[in-house]
């Protein structure tokens, strides 16, 4: 694991355990009127790179997502192609919601089951460089992501 990786881990435990949330909300907050999204995590291909704080998966494919400025999200579990809707709010919230994915046939059916679970409990999210990390409502970390180049 890298030294950048674990640095960003160690922030985000710092940051859960504080009682205050983080700041800085301009990113996704919009102007009066305005319906789009806009932020650092949106229009960018995030690629699973863990799951809670250490764990890497072996899938047929790399999981990613991509949340489109009007609130669409799509992407691939590593087993199937999913789509939803996603809001963006205050201190970094973040909810996934209507989710559907294709069913294929998946031998790493639990795995597939567990990127699909962090995105349907992400509450809040913590970026740094190009890593997104996915807090669950309890504060505990459900996983990372890395930006696509």
């Amino acid at each position: 694991m890298s030294i950048q990786w674990l640095s960003l881990l160690g922030l985000a435990v710092m940051l859960n355990a504080c009682s205050s949330a983080p700041k800085d909300t301009s990113a996704t907050t919009p102007s009066p009127g305005d319906t789009k999204l806009y932020g650092p995590v949106v229009e960018e291909r995030w690629n699973l790179l863990l799951v809670g704080t250490d764990e890497r998966l072996s899938l047929p494919e790399t999981p990613f997502f991509r949340i489109t400025e009007d609130g669409d999200v799509s992407g691939h579990d590593g087993c199937n192609r999913f789509t939803g809707r996603v809001q963006l709010g205050d201190n970094q919230r973040i909810a996934f919601s209507e989710l559907a994915s294709t069913r294929m046939a998946c031998p790493e059916q639990e795995s597939v089951q567990r990127v699909t679970g962090m995105l349907e409990n992400a509450y809040r999210y913590l970026i740094d460089h190009d890593r997104l990390v996915f807090f669950g409502p309890d504060s505990r970390v459900l996983g990372g992501w890395r930006q696509a180049n």
